[in-house]
Parts: structure tokens; sequence; C-alpha cells
């Protein structure tokens, strides 16, 4: 076997959940380059027929599975596993991706001035249900599939922020109260943290079973954040920028395939060195 013929997924099936969001469509991406077919999944329909349609004008000859699901739904887990199950006898890979994600560049519900003094304990519940529950399940569902072929990778994405505590003065804005100002919420630490506890469990839960469990731990990406955000997020990256979207292609081919074959158990951080300080 060549290094090219290790990085092959020639024909794996990859479930990524959130895989109508920006990085599930580039892991989806790297998961077409190599040859395997991605089966998508998320709560948004609208997204999923968009994604399903970018990749497919990318790649042409490929193959995109779409789901609409709410991966804090355990029986709708199980229906997808049987529809793949029945269609391709296999269930290869999952990809722990989905999270209600806090983002700089867009209105999302935890993301804003709530302090962790009043951080409401609904949102706590809805973001943990997604980011830490849902990939439970999914390693559940998807994993016992595995576990009875004695073969699978689990790949849960976590964050630099589940390796190092989120900077807040990069949040700041000028002329604002400290009541005013807005913060990385604590579920958002706790989840990518979690991950990582997750992977460890299921690398040796089921390491007798043929099954790999790694954590990829990204770092922020280009998306059309404000400039003064850039500025100062930047400044604590000795690469000085952010990640661009199909930087992680490689790492994720190569955690999927059999290039990682010796590899479970591990947290691979690709964050332009901003956990070196």
């Amino acid at each position: 076997m060549t290094a090219t013929d290790l990085f092959s997924l020639q024909d794996r099936i990859v479930i990524i959940t959130g895989g109508a969001g920006l990085l599930g469509g580039k892991h989806a991406e790297a998961v077409l380059s190599a040859g395997g077919i991605p089966v998508l999944l998320d709560i948004s329909k609208e997204g999923l027929k968009a994604a399903k349609k970018r990749l497919l004008a990318a790649y042409p000859e490929g193959k995109v599975e779409t789901f609409l699901a709410d991966i804090t739904d355990r029986a709708q887990l199980e229906t997808i596993r049987e529809a793949l199950m029945g269609q391709y006898g296999r269930i290869d890979c999952l990809i722990n991706n989905a999270a209600n994600n806090p983002k700089m560049e867009g209105p999302a519900e935890n993301m804003g001035a709530i302090r962790f003094e009043n951080f409401p304990l609904n949102i706590w519940q809805q973001d943990i249900a997604v980011g830490l529950t849902g990939a439970l399940l999914c390693a559940q569902v998807f994993g016992e599939a595995m576990a009875k072929a004695k073969q699978g990778v689990i790949l849960n994405i976590s964050s630099d922020l589940g390796i190092i505590a989120p900077d807040q003065r990069i949040y700041k804005k000028e002329g604002l109260t400290e009541e005013e100002q807005t913060v990385k919420p604590v579920t958002y630490s706790v989840i990518k943290h979690g991950l990582i506890g997750l992977t460890k469990y299921l690398a040796t839960y089921y390491a007798d079973k043929g099954i790999r469990a790694n954590t990829l731990c990204p770092a922020g990406v280009e998306n059309g954040q404000p400039e003064d955000f850039v500025e100062k997020l930047t400044n604590l990256v000795p690469m000085g920028r952010m990640a661009k979207p199909e930087e992680y292609m490689g790492t994720i081919v190569y955690l999927l395939s059999d290039a990682s074959r010796y590899m479970t158990g591990s947290t691979v951080i690709v964050d332009g060195g901003r956990t070196c300080w």
C-alpha cells in the first residue's frame, strides 16, 4: 500500500452532523476529494439542499446523501442508521460537528451581552443538548453499527477553546458598559472541553471493536467577522491570521483514513499556533 492509498476514503460512508454549515460543508468536500460519500445531517432543509447542490457542482462525479435530522432525537438517528445500512450495508465514519455555535459574524441566541452570572439555564440546556448530548447520541447509534462491523472512525470537532479559555477581551467594544459587552458563552467552553473527554472515553471503550476516536481542535475561521474583532484575534495567533475554511480539509482526510490507523484517543490542534501562547 502506497502513502497515497493510505489517504483514500474510496466509497466510505461518512456521516457529518451540522453538514449544512460552513465547516460541515468543508468536511464534506474533504470526504468527496478522497473518494468518499458524505452523509449530511442538519436541521435546515434549505441548508441541506444548498449544500448538496454546491458540493455536486464541485464534484459532479461524487455522491452526497442528506437527511433532515434533529440529532437530539435518538429515534430519528436510528431511522437514518437503518436507511444507510439498508442502502450501503455499512457506516464507516462519523464526524460530530453540529453545535449551537456562537459566532461574531451573525446573530446567535447564545452570543451576546449575557454575563456568566446571568447565563440562562434554557440556553445552557439547548447548547449542551446539541453540542454534547447530540454527539453522545450519534456515537451511540452510529457507533453500534460500526461495532458490529468491527471497524469505524469517530471524529469529534472541538476547538482551540477546548484547550484554552476564551479571551473575553477580544469581544469588547469601546463605549459599552460591562453589562453591555458581548461575551463568549460558558457553554462553548464546556462543550468543546467535553468533546475531548468523550473522545477519550470512546477510544478506550471501542478499542476492541476496531473503532478509532479522535478530536480535531480548529481555530477561528475567516467568515466575514468585524474588522476590529479579526485584528484582536489575530494578535493572539503566532501566524498572524485566522484560518481559511479549506485549511482543515487535509487533516480531516488524515484522521478519517488509514493514514491515521494507529491513532486513537488523540487531540489534533490546528490553530496557527494560538495555544502555544
